[in-house]
């Protein structure tokens, strides 16, 4: 199996803090690795020691085959990094904003003016490319600011969590330009609290709880490792829900919780949901939802770290960069 990504045993210190505490990681070739955890977790120093901007304290990474600390210069040649905020230059245009990339990059001026086109028209900017960026949306710059990353058409693509304070259709938006990138083989590395994000994007995860990693899996592997169902039930009226929960007390091996006028109670056994319809029915109760589930990638992480995903912690991580 070829790895893009290849890390063991990355250790990343801040004063008394440590931040990576024996990090493995390996990414496949054309496939998305979500890297998962809560605020502080180790996420952006992983990815900050990846992109050769943070050197680390012990172990190991090869980015490409190359390694990060003795081919830095390679692996920087491979990658493109989107940040948690648009890094693009407000007063430009669009195409500014590229151009000026591709001639970094030591492009020609011809070849850069054509990529920055080609990557407009692709991110669905074109008609917005003679606009300063001060004047985009929030999506639009997000989305100028990943085509910013693929100027140099790398092979591996860092996205640390790319949709932060998108709106729902900016992040639909930026999910479909993902997918549309693996397709032509590029290898992606996202970082994200937004576990459903994870759970649309990522062909493997690997969850990072204080520096550590404490689970790695496909989303259903982490999913089925939860175990269990959940069955939930919401009557049309409201004065059956103590007659839903007898009925699915009665039938289930767990205690039904009542969150608002729906009926939650975890289920081991498929069979439950025709002996709970049947026991709804005799009972003359109507209902308005009636659905069984496998466990949530936030019910996951709950179980893994002990709370949710949304909740955040002091912050470790720095924007440190060595000399």
């Amino acid at each position: 199996m070829s790895h893009a990504i290849l890390a063991e045993g990355l250790v990343k210190r801040f004063g008394k803090t440590t931040a990576l505490d024996g990090v493995d990681l390996a990414v496949r070739t054309g496939s998305v690795l979500g890297l998962l955890g809560p605020n502080g977790a180790g996420k952006t120093t992983a990815v900050r020691v990846l992109a050769t901007l943070l050197q680390p304290d012990a172990g190991r990474a090869t980015v490409g085959g190359y390694d990060v600390l003795s081919d830095g210069h390679r692996v920087r040649q491979l990658i493109g990094l989107t940040g948690q905020y648009a890094a693009v230059d407000e007063k430009l245009t669009g195409t500014e904003n590229l151009l000026m990339i591709g001639r970094l990059l030591g492009m020609p001026k011809r070849e850069a003016k054509e990529r920055a086109r080609e990557l407009l028209a692709d991110f669905g900017l074109s008609d917005a490319a003679g606009r300063a960026t001060k004047t985009y949306s929030g999506g639009m710059r997000r989305r100028l600011d990943l085509a910013a990353s693929l100027v140099g058409r790398p092979r591996l693509l860092y996205l640390d969590e790319p949709t932060t304070g998108l709106d729902p259709r900016a992040r639909l938006e930026l999910w479909e330009l993902v997918r549309r990138l693996v397709t032509t083989g590029v290898t992606v590395l996202l970082t994200t609290q937004y576990l459903d994000e994870a759970d649309q994007l990522a062909d493997d995860i690997v969850v990072i709880d204080h520096g550590k990693v404490i689970s790695t899996g496909t989303p259903d592997e982490l999913k089925s490792r939860v175990g269990g169902q959940s069955l939930t039930v919401r009557p049309l009226d409201a004065g059956h829900v103590p007659t839903v929960v007898s009925v699915v007390g009665r039938v289930v091996d767990s205690t039904p919780e009542v969150e608002g006028q729906r009926v939650v109670a975890a289920v081991s056994d498929p069979a439950a949901l025709p002996a709970v319809v049947r026991g709804l029915d005799e009972a003359g109760v109507v209902v308005t939802e009636l659905a069984l589930r496998s466990a949530s990638l936030n019910e996951v992480f709950l179980s893994l770290t002990g709370r949710p995903a949304e909740e955040d912690e002091p912050a470790v991580e720095t924007e440190e960069v060595p000399a």
